[in-house]
């Protein structure tokens, strides 16, 4: 541990902030888990609103820096192609 106060002030602050990345980036997780689910039952409304809901999500990480914006592409990517190979 840092023996000076803004030192420890910061190190407060890295954790802090990683504990709220990683539930952002669950978040994502799940929401993808629930997309996937979904294009198996094949309700195509609810499939669009989630979809979009993911894209929002990893848009929104990407832009406070919680993902990297080429992994957010990569992960919407990815998940488009699973989408679409299922609904099929």
């Amino acid at each position: 541990m840092a023996n000076i106060k803004s030192a420890k002030k910061r190190v407060l602050v890295a954790q802090r902030n990683t504990e709220r990345n990683v539930a952002f980036k669950t978040s994502i997780k799940t929401a993808i888990k629930k997309v996937l689910a979904c294009a198996q039952s094949e309700d195509k409304s609810q499939l669009d609103e989630l979809l979009s809901k993911v894209y929002q999500l990893c848009d929104k990480a990407a832009g406070k820096g919680i993902l990297h914006k080429n992994t957010a592409a990569r992960k919407k990517s990815r998940l488009t192609k699973a989408v679409n190979k299922l609904t099929k």
